[in-house]
């Protein structure tokens, strides 16, 4: 027996993300053309689901997103436990061979187990676990809520996918994700399952 369903979905594209910048909690960007169509797609497969209530990060590229449900009259709630992972001193920048060298050392120091890395102003996986730990408790505890849909960032899904799974937040990286990707994800009242993982079959079609 399924008690709660969470339609967990990353925000769509923003410019930053075409140009492959980082972008973190601390840039508040809007989506661009291709991520509102993207939000559109996603509205248009998935507006027949009876949502009873909304969670977004604090960052407007979420409520973007799905706004579409929004103004059907669904309620919704900011957490910031939602939020991105913060990149610290390397949000926004450019890619150069430096950002690269010092993401690659990030990545390696996290999937060797050091998840308490992470860069100057930024924060490391177990301090973003923390919040996200709290923000699930308020989405878990209203269980008259049986459809969730849930609308955060592409690192912070992978962590909060782990989280739900029981995986080590290691291995956050087997959870691949590209903007508005759906992971659609079930609770009997002991456990978690994945029901649809990196679905994008509604992104398809134009």
């Amino acid at each position: 027996m399924t008690l709660k369903t969470l339609y967990i979905v990353r925000h769509g594209q923003t410019d930053l993300n075409k140009q492959g910048i980082v972008q973190g909690r601390g840039i508040n960007t809007d989506l661009n053309d291709e991520g509102r169509n993207q939000a559109r797609q996603f509205f248009e497969a998935y507006k027949a689901v009876r949502f009873d209530k909304i969670y977004i990060s604090e960052l407007k590229r979420t409520q973007q997103s799905i706004q579409h449900f929004i103004d059907l009259g669904i309620p919704y709630e900011k957490l910031a436990g939602l939020d991105e992972l913060a990149w610290g001193i390397y949000e926004g920048a450019k890619s150069s061979p430096e950002t690269k060298a010092a993401f690659l050392q990030l990545m390696r120091d996290w999937v060797g187990g050091n998840l308490d890395s992470k860069f100057d102003d930024g924060e490391s996986p177990n301090e973003v676990r923390l919040r996200q730990i709290e923000a699930l408790s308020v989405i878990m505890s209203h269980t008259e809520e049986q459809n969730v849909l849930v609308c955060m960032h592409g690192r912070a899904m992978r962590l909060l996918l782990c989280i739900l799974t029981g995986k080590p937040l290691t291995e956050m990286d087997s959870f691949p994700h590209q903007n508005l990707v759906l992971y659609k994800v079930t609770f009997d009242g002991e456990k978690y399952a994945i029901e649809s993982f990196n679905n994008a079959d509604h992104l398809k079609h134009n």
